[in-house]
């Protein structure tokens, strides 16, 4: 029967980061994913440079053959309602589509890849696990996403939890459609929902758009998604029709009901641990740096991986919630619905608001 020290389950961000960051470590480190890639992964894809920078990855040099879309600006408003645009005159984030993106971080993480295989059976056997009945792994990192099977096999209970939901579309435009779409590429767009529970947006990274939107209410998120893409067009921003069946995804805010993150034998890394951050949404940082942080405590733990030598890692992600949790949700799942619709479209108007709590505070993290 193979075997290896850690068992990675995920190829995206948390995983291959975890992986990257053992690479030198002398573990044997195995990384499966049910599936191929490259693949299409459902996301509005946009990173901060300090992503770039965690990863000690060169801007130009992943530029290369790859779109890395400079972001400079963004226009912010209520759907329906007036926007603010605000520039920074500099590079504040990238747009990326996260088949390349995985892609490349797969590729650059050193571990051995078993693409294609998906996780069925989790068995415990004295200090090591059963994986599939044929594969034995002393740790397993479960980073498969919110539906990661590591996460449910240990105990997550998916209908008990409140996750985000969302639907998106990304595609390339043709030449007609790229000439009549208003949305600039340095210049994505964020469009609230009146009650403050989701927002739409469009990212145009040269010609591909993606255009989507997410709400904590899961509730006629349908009937939310298509209102947002008639008031696109309508108000000229993408005045072509749009794909109508977006896909769907979701994902847990961190530090709402989080699940386990640790247990005998295995950590829970990126959305698989419910970490996106809880005023924007993003997933990538916080699963990048749980992946980073995952790897560390592998480290430290020198080969014993009982829970109580995994603390560490449930502790720093915990901090993390912690320092990171959204007072604008915390206080929105208290106030009437009827006082934050009275309050959101004079907030949303300000453009001292949309620099500095919006955007500084809730996409940029500055």
């Amino acid at each position: 029967m193979d075997s290896c020290d850690v068992l990675i389950v995920g190829g995206g961000p948390a995983g291959s980061s975890c992986a990257w960051k053992l690479r030198n470590s002398g573990l044997c480190v195995v990384l499966m994913d049910k599936q191929l890639f490259p693949r299409d992964k459902v996301c509005g894809g946009w990173i901060t440079p300090e992503v770039l920078k965690e990863l000690e990855i060169s801007p130009s040099e992943y530029a290369a053959g790859r779109i890395l879309q400079p972001i400079t600006g963004f226009r912010t408003g209520n759907i329906g309602k007036a926007c603010v645009e605000t520039n920074y005159g500099r590079i504040v984030s990238y747009g990326i589509r996260r088949r390349e993106f995985d892609d490349y971080l797969l590729k650059r993480s050193g571990a051995a890849l078993d693409l294609g295989t998906s996780l069925n059976t989790l068995e415990r056997s004295g200090s090591e696990w059963i994986v599939n009945g044929q594969f034995r792994a002393k740790l397993i990192v479960g980073a498969g996403g919110h539906f990661c099977p590591v996460a449910r096999l240990t105990g997550a209970k998916r209908g008990e939890e409140n996750p985000v939901v969302a639907q998106e579309a990304e595609f390339k435009m043709d030449s007609e459609e790229a000439a009549s779409c208003q949305v600039r590429p340095e210049i994505p767009e964020l469009y609230f929902c009146a009650d403050m529970k989701g927002y739409g947006w469009c990212f145009r990274k040269e010609n591909f758009l993606n255009v989507g939107l997410g709400r904590m209410d899961r509730h006629r998120l349908h009937d939310h998604v298509t209102n947002f893409l008639s008031f696109l067009k309508s108000a000229g921003r993408v005045p072509f029709e749009l794909p109508a069946n977006p896909l769907g995804h979701a994902y847990l805010l961190g530090g709402f009901k989080a699940r386990a993150h640790v247990g005998d034998g295995y950590l829970l890394a990126g959305d698989a641990a419910g970490l996106a951050y809880p005023q924007s949404g993003e997933g990538i940082r916080p699963a990048i740096e749980s992946g980073l942080e995952a790897a560390k405590t592998i480290l430290a733990a020198k080969g014993c991986y009982t829970r109580q030598a995994l603390e560490s890692y449930r502790q720093a992600i915990a901090a993390r919630c912690a320092s990171t949790n959204g007072w604008a949700v915390a206080i929105g799942r208290r106030l009437p619905d009827r006082l934050i619709r009275a309050l959101a479209q004079p907030l949303m108007s300000s453009h001292s608001f949309a620099r500095r709590v919006i955007l500084d505070r809730w996409f940029l993290h500055a």
